[in-house]
């Protein structure tokens, strides 16, 4: 009985240390985040927002994990029933290899990368009481990466055997439905709650290879994204809570 045991636990080792590796853009599904802007009972119809923040999540295999810092800055306006925004970013992180053949000529034990891009953002909204209705809108992200984790997916492209999107630019788009809402009494302490589900667009290197023998509509399923949103704003300061395939934490100042 021992014996069996020993070869279980043995065979779930053999399991975990052979899992296959998938490298994927530092951004992939990370390019997305919430957007401030005025509501219809904010007292100024523009502002300007800036903020900072830490992001956390793995990489598409979930053996892997990326932390990354990120610095915001956007506008907002509204307008009668509609609002806008647009802004630019750039994220900073490190791409932490998960994993522990260091023997291997791909094995490195993290990568720094950057990324630089802009946003934009437009919602169509009713107001009701004490609550813009954001009922729908659409976002879009373009970003570029660059440093050190870049070139080296694209490295192994070239070699080759891997599994590997070397994409450096991506380009995401998608729809939102929120609502934004105050305090009885207090329009300066705001909470709103978004959901957002869209796709990057461009092809995708790793539908030649790792999902190969997926189905059409089984690829096109995973391409898809959701993101659900809180934000909090008191007065002239604002904070959001991001999850999806990560958590984003953000912090920042309307001015």
């Amino acid at each position: 009985m021992n014996n069996k045991y020993l070869l279980l636990l043995c065979g779930v080792a053999t399991l975990f240390a052979s899992c296959t590796r998938v490298y994927s853009p530092a951004l992939y599904h990370q390019d997305i985040a919430y957007q401030p802007k005025p509501t219809s009972f904010d007292k100024e119809k523009i502002a300007t927002y800036v903020s900072a923040g830490m992001n956390t999540y793995t990489n598409s295999s979930f053996n892997d994990a990326v932390v990354s810092g990120q610095l915001n800055l956007s506008q907002g306006m509204v307008f009668d029933n509609f609002n806008f925004s647009y802004g630019a970013f750039a994220s900073f992180g490190d791409y932490q290899n998960g994993s522990s053949d260091t023997k291997s000529a791909a094995y490195f034990k993290d990568k720094f990368f950057g990324a630089v891009g802009g946003r934009a953002s437009i919602n169509a909204y009713i107001h009701n009481d004490r609550a813009d209705f954001r009922f729908i809108g659409v976002e879009a992200a373009f970003s570029h990466e660059f440093g050190d984790y870049a070139p080296y997916r694209q490295m192994l492209q070239n070699l080759g055997g891997f599994y590997v999107d070397p994409r450096v630019d991506l380009f995401s788009i998608g729809l939102t439905t929120e609502v934004i809402f105050h305090n009885r009494d207090n329009t300066d302490f705001q909470h709103g709650i978004r959901g957002f589900l869209g796709t990057t667009f461009g092809h995708n290197n790793l539908n030649d290879t790792y999902y190969t023998h997926e189905t059409a509509t089984t690829k096109m399923f995973r391409s898809l994204y959701p993101k659900a949103s809180y934000f909090i704003k008191f007065k002239d300061y604002f904070g959001t809570i991001e999850a999806g395939s990560g958590v984003l934490l953000r912090v920042g100042y309307k001015f």
